[in-house]
């Protein structure tokens, strides 16, 4: 398996959201979220990229999903986000057994839980929510006589919720990853990866199918 590499960035010296992005456009590692793993049942793809990077302090995400059409039924964190349009991170430090599940719908609303198995998970509290910043943005486009959208999701994720104490440095660690496209209930149900999963049915809670990244 190849371990890619998390640059590291000082994304925390800009002011703005808009700079932020910039910069994780322009030096974050890109990654294309495009594995079909079940082709036969939920063949629909779409084009949906994520940039990487991170300070020691946070991790930064930005997401890009093209000509979707979107459903936003979940207005709250810890709703069930996966059935609207949906991306998704899942992390895991390398020597745990434990690993953690980030699903932010098209508005940005999060599902965020630390699992010993699928069924088995503690919700994130409030307080670890809040601090998990969080920027949206939708562009409406017609084709076809159909309403699609082209979105993008920003997210900043402080190291303590994935699971690093204040004490620790990111840069040199690794973590098992993978980052999802997902939509159980929009008019064309979708579960795309950026890492492959061999299995015979839909299924992201599955570290043994996690990618390696380190932090730079």
């Amino acid at each position: 398996m190849n371990t890619l590499l998390i640059p590291k960035q000082n994304i925390s010296q800009y002011e703005t959201v808009f700079d932020k992005i910039k910069l994780l456009n322009e030096a974050g590692l890109h990654l294309s979220i495009d594995k079909v793993n079940w082709p036969n049942e939920f063949p629909k793809t779409l084009p949906v990229s994520v940039h990487i990077a991170h300070d020691n302090q946070k991790i930064y995400l930005y997401y890009q999903v093209e000509g979707e059409e979107l459903r936003a039924f979940n207005t709250k964190d810890f709703m069930s986000v996966w059935e609207d349009s949906c991306v998704e991170f899942f992390m895991q430090r390398k020597g745990e057994k434990t690993y953690r599940n980030f699903e932010f719908n098209v508005h940005g609303v999060l599902l965020a839980s630390k699992h010993e198995t699928r069924n088995s998970s503690e919700k994130f509290s409030e307080e670890l929510m809040s601090s998990i910043k969080r920027f949206t943005t939708i562009r409406h486009i017609y084709k076809s006589n159909r309403q699609l959208s082209d979105w993008t999701l920003y997210v900043e994720i402080p190291k303590n919720a994935i699971g690093f104490s204040q004490d620790e440095k990111l840069s040199q660690q690794t973590i098992g990853a993978n980052f999802y496209k997902c939509g159980d209930e929009t008019n064309e149900p979708h579960f795309i990866s950026w890492n492959p999963i061999d299995l015979p049915k839909p299924d992201f809670h599955v570290p043994q199918f996690f990618g390696e990244l380190t932090f730079e």
